[in-house]
């Protein structure tokens, strides 16, 4: 396990991923309350926010991978901080001469940018690390992302209330350019292709590539279906924890925040004690016992009517769920060739957000037929037949090996 904390690309991407945290979360968090301030809360304003952020992922997350595996993955991610840094300072110019509307162009670039950077930072992953250095690589990156779920809604809001909108937008700005300033000390492997150039129909043969490649691949096949039942699991519960506070605990709204707090505390621990067992434990064992406990734990908030019951149930939930991301990340990583992982990672990533939107969308509804009891345990529901995938999977793994072996 030393040998990670040797390896100098993992500093470098953690410091790249601690600046990149700290923009994005005072960029969130300014915006959010930048707008609610000048709409007086308008419904409609917010949502357009979460709009700029999620669309994105639908419309360019394939298109993003393509291009992250014909271009350099370290010069892409550079090239995507600078420029949402630069898209960021323009902003605070525009907002100097010009209406606050143009805030919402924020959120919508950089999350274009994004589908550039985050498949091409896959691929520096899978092109500077040994296999048996990934799982725990992921870990470290996860915790870093669960300890700002925790303190990033505290940085932004606190940033914002003391300094204001123009200076958390400069703020932001030069976070990104940091991070940009991190990765500039990585060294590419020298084995990496060079970069294609953009032709139409090259880019749509690449496309054709990566979804056929996917559907070859029994593994990817089964980890794009864990990311779909994960999906819609989790977008089923995301709204609900205000009715579990009201309805099963029938206590006030202000204890919302303790469940949260709890749930973030649960995703920092998991992080580590993944990062600790993660040289110890293959991917798909570990994906298994993270996606059976995180069951668990949903189906113990949706019936509890306990308060401490319901932490405990909040606490699992939050060490879990950081176990299934850094489980698929890895798997994702260790069975995908260096070339594809853009394309790969386009076609997979959009399943767990479009049917976790899905879920949102029409939980509503649902609630309003069903008890907040039923939907927990349809949400655990999707989290076991996540399982039987992964299980059936390994089942089947576990029976061609033998076979291949005596092909050989």
């Amino acid at each position: 396990m030393s040998s990670i904390f040797n390896n100098r690309f993992i500093y470098c991407i953690l410091f790249s991923a601690l600046f990149l945290q700290m923009g994005i979360w005072i960029r969130n968090f300014s915006i959010l309350l930048f707008v609610t301030e000048q709409t007086n809360g308008n419904a409609i304003a917010i949502s357009f926010i979460m709009l700029a952020e999620y669309a994105p992922i639908f419309l360019f997350s394939f298109l993003g991978g393509t291009f992250a595996d014909r271009w350099r993955p370290k010069k892409t991610m550079v090239w995507c901080d600078i420029l949402t840094a630069i898209s960021i300072f323009a902003i605070f110019a525009a907002l100097l001469f010009s209406t606050w509307k143009v805030v919402f162009f924020i959120t919508l670039i950089s999350a274009v940018l994004s589908q550039l950077s985050q498949p091409a930072g896959m691929k520096l992953f899978k092109q500077n690390l040994p296999d048996k250095l990934l799982q725990p690589a992921m870990s470290l990156y996860q915790t870093l992302s669960a300890v700002f779920m925790i303190m990033g809604p505290v940085i932004g809001t606190i940033v914002y209330e003391n300094l204001g909108l123009l200076p958390s937008i400069l703020i932001t700005g030069s976070a990104f350019l940091l991070s940009a300033f991190s990765l500039f000390f990585i060294t590419e492997s020298k084995n990496i292709e060079r970069e294609s150039s953009i032709h139409i129909a090259n880019i749509l043969d690449d496309m054709r590539g990566g979804i056929k490649y996917v559907l070859k691949n029994n593994q990817l096949k089964a980890l794009g279906a864990c990311f779909l039942f994960a999906g819609l699991a989790v977008g089923l519960i995301q709204p609900m924890n205000i009715f579990i506070v009201m309805e099963k605990l029938s206590l006030g709204t202000e204890y919302l925040q303790w469940l949260l707090m709890i749930n973030g505390l649960g995703m920092v621990i998991g992080g580590v004690i993944s990062f600790t067992l993660s040289s110890k434990i293959q991917p798909m064992k570990f994906l298994a016992i993270g996606v059976a406990m995180t069951a668990i734990s949903i189906s113990i908030i949706g019936y509890s009517t306990v308060l401490m019951l319901t932490l405990l149930g909040q606490f699992l939930y939050g060490v879990f769920l950081p176990v299934i991301q850094i489980g698929i990340h890895t798997m994702v990583l260790k069975n995908t060739n260096d070339h594809l992982i853009g394309r790969v990672n386009g076609i997979l990533v959009p399943l767990f957000s479009g049917s976790m939107v899905m879920s949102i969308t029409l939980v509503g509804i649902l609630k309003s037929v069903v008890s907040v009891t039923f939907i927990f345990q349809v949400s655990a529901c999707f989290f076991l037949v996540a399982l039987a995938i992964i299980l059936r999977n390994t089942k089947q793994q576990s029976l061609n090996e033998p076979g291949q072996a005596r092909n050989v």
